[in-house]
C-alpha cells in the first residue's frame, strides 16, 4: 500500500458529484469511482457499476458478479476479506469500471464511455499497473483499441479470457463477464494467471513506462 494513501475508496479524490452526462445524473444513485490500492500492479476495468456496487459506492461489490470477482482475487492472494465484504481488504490490486454511475435499464452510450475515459486515463497514469485484467467485452476492446496495435474487430473476450495480450506500456489478461462466467472459466483465469502471471517475474518483461 502507498505509504501516503488514508483511504481505499476514491483515493484520488474524483468528482463524486459529476453531472456530465445528462441521462446517467437523473437515473443513478451514486457515482462510483475506482477503490483499491493504488500502488497496485494489478488493476480491473468493468464497464460500469452493477446495482449493489452503486449501493455501497465500490465497484465490484455485492452478490453474483462482484462476489464472483472478489472471490477469484481472493483465491490469488490480492483480496482478505471475504467474498461478500461491502469495503474489501485489497492489496496491490484496484478496481475500477468505464463508466462510474449506472442507468438501471440500460448500458452506458459510447458517448457516456468517451465522456467518463478521463476519470479511467487519470486513475491508469497515478497507478501505472504492470497488468490490466478488462472485465468483459467492452472493457477489453476499449482498452486493447487504446493500448495494442491490434485491429479492433479481432477481440473476442471468450476467445481472449484467462490469456495475456502485449500492450504498450503493460499487459492485458482478459476476464469474461462474471455474470456469464462459469466455474470452469474460472478456474481457468487463476490457473493462467499462477501460471503465466503471478508464476514469473512481469516486471522484466517490459518497463513501467509513462503514458
Amino acid at each position: 500500500m502507498d505509504a501516503n494513501q488514508s483511504k481505499l475508496r476514491n483515493p484520488f479524490g474524483m468528482d463524486a458529484d459529476c453531472e456530465n452526462c445528462s441521462e446517467l445524473c437523473g437515473s443513478r444513485d451514486r457515482v462510483v469511482h475506482g477503490y483499491g490500492d493504488v500502488g497496485g500492479e494489478f488493476l480491473v476495468v468493468g464497464t460500469r457499476p452493477s446495482g449493489a456496487a452503486e449501493a455501497n459506492r465500490i465497484p465490484f461489490t455485492g452478490a453474483g458478479a462482484g462476489e464472483r470477482v472478489q472471490s477469484i482475487f481472493a483465491d490469488l492472494g490480492f483480496v482478505r476479506s471475504a467474498p461478500d465484504a461491502t469495503e474489501p481488504d485489497v492489496q496491490n490490486v484496484f478496481f475500477t469500471n468505464l463508466t462510474r454511475c449506472r442507468h438501471p435499464e440500460r448500458e452506458p452510450t459510447d458517448r457516456e464511455v468517451e465522456t467518463c475515459e478521463p476519470f479511467l486515463n487519470a486513475e491508469i497514469r497515478m497507478i501505472n499497473p504492470q497488468i490490466i485484467v478488462p472485465v468483459g467485452e467492452r472493457p477489453l476492446r476499449e482498452l486493447a483499441i487504446e493500448y495494442t496495435t491490434r485491429r479492433p474487430d479481432s477481440f473476442d473476450v471468450d476467445a481472449e479470457h484467462a490469456t495475456t495480450i502485449r500492450g504498450r506500456g503493460f499487459e492485458l489478461v482478459p476476464m469474461k463477464d462474471p455474470a456469464e462466467m462459469t466455474d470452469a472459466d474460472a478456474d481457468a483465469f487463476r490457473e493462467h494467471m499462477r501460471e503465466n502471471v503471478l508464476s514469473r517475474d512481469y516486471r522484466q518483461t517490459k518497463g513501467r513506462q509513462s503514458r
